[in-house]
């Protein structure tokens, strides 16, 4: 065998195995849930993010639309954590143009308080994970 034809052989395998065993891009892409809108805006959460933490509460991506935008009132990022068990959460960090720019410091759970964009992410992502 020559040169060329174990290159072409070669080439053809790789090409193959690129076609049959495609990468896996699902983790940079987000699939959004829209929850019902309220008087202050839109609230989604990333169905791609969802993932069971060690304490048994849920990690989830979500993101504030404000129902007006101007610079200072843009879309919110929030990574946030939902306890289905009691219905409360916690903002692990938020970011304007990526998901984590600012760690909280402040990780008491807290209760949603009648706010119904909170109270529908947590419903809806509870429900999705059982």
């Amino acid at each position: 065998m020559n040169f060329n034809t174990i290159r072409n052989i070669s080439l053809n395998c790789l090409a193959l195995l690129i076609l049959f065993y495609p990468l896996k891009i699902d983790a940079l892409s987000h699939e959004w849930i829209e929850v019902p809108k309220s008087q202050y805006g839109e609230q989604l959460w990333d169905k791609n993010s969802v993932k069971k933490n060690q304490d048994g509460s849920i990690r989830v991506f979500s993101k504030f639309i404000p129902k007006s935008s101007t610079q200072i009132t843009q879309d919110i990022l929030y990574t946030m954590d939902i306890n289905c068990s009691d219905h409360s959460f916690r903002d692990v960090a938020v970011g304007a143009t990526e998901f984590n720019e600012f760690k909280n410091k402040d990780l008491r759970w807290k209760d949603p308080n009648g706010d119904p964009l909170i109270l529908d992410v947590i419903d809806q992502v509870c429900t999705s994970i059982n």
